[in-house]
């Protein structure tokens, strides 16, 4: 069966089409995020204001988080929940008094080595804020960056204090529980490094002489 006949601008069009399926598919990157629907929390009141913003939509098998918890209470409760310690682990504590260096290090070594610890700073305007606040990023840097990471809420919080907190400039409003959730999904989710996706099998095409030599002619392509 012999090709129909086709004008410069036909060719042009079925030229362009041409270039455009030889040119090879690009590896795209994503976050693997095989091990972030594994999670749990233990918190001080703030956390509890959010506890349902995480349950009910960010994938966690526990929140444990109480009114006036104090931060040293910490490494016993994640000892506590032994091998059913998810890979993920976020920690808001210290909004009620000091938090010591060596309790968010018994805290983060708790875990063990196999998991992620999340560090939240804190947003509560008493003596301690930035004492506690400056303690955690040390504890940050204390260990390797891919296991303890820091979520910076005080950063978050005091940006958005009208909408997000009551006048008391700790507990959440609404809006910010829902905040406060989607802030510990981003950082758990910038946790996972992106995985390059291999690019699929370019098509073959098929095409007979005639066509071919009719687009050597117009220049859309060279001849071999």
């Amino acid at each position: 069966m012999q090709l129909p006949a086709l004008g410069p601008r036909a060719l042009v069009a079925v030229g362009a089409t041409v270039l455009a399926l030889a040119v090879l598919p690009v590896a795209q990157a994503k976050p693997d995020t095989s091990g972030a629907g594994s999670r749990v929390a233990i918190g001080d009141s703030v956390m509890l204001g959010a506890k349902w913003n995480l349950l009910n939509r960010q994938d966690f098998t526990l929140v444990d988080a109480a009114v006036s918890r104090q931060a040293v209470t910490g490494p016993a409760l994640l000892d506590g929940l032994g091998e059913a310690l998810p890979t993920n682990v976020i920690v808001h504590l210290g909004t009620n008094g000091s938090y010591p260096l060596r309790t968010c290090k018994k805290l983060v070594k708790a875990a063990g080595p196999t998991r992620k610890v999340f560090l939240m700073t804190l947003k509560v305007p008493r003596l301690w804020e930035p004492i506690n606040n400056e303690m955690l990023h040390a504890c940050a840097r204390a260990f390797p960056a891919d296991p303890v990471h820091l979520v910076d809420w005080n950063w978050a919080a005091s940006r958005h204090e009208e909408k997000w907190l009551y006048d008391d400039g700790v507990h959440l409003r609404p809006a910010g529980a829902r905040a406060f959730a989607r802030i510990i999904n981003a950082a758990i989710a910038k946790a996972y490094p992106p995985v390059t996706t291999a690019p699929p099998t370019p098509v073959q095409l098929v095409t007979s002489p005639r066509f071919e030599a009719q687009m050597v002619n117009m220049g859309i392509i060279q001849a071999a």
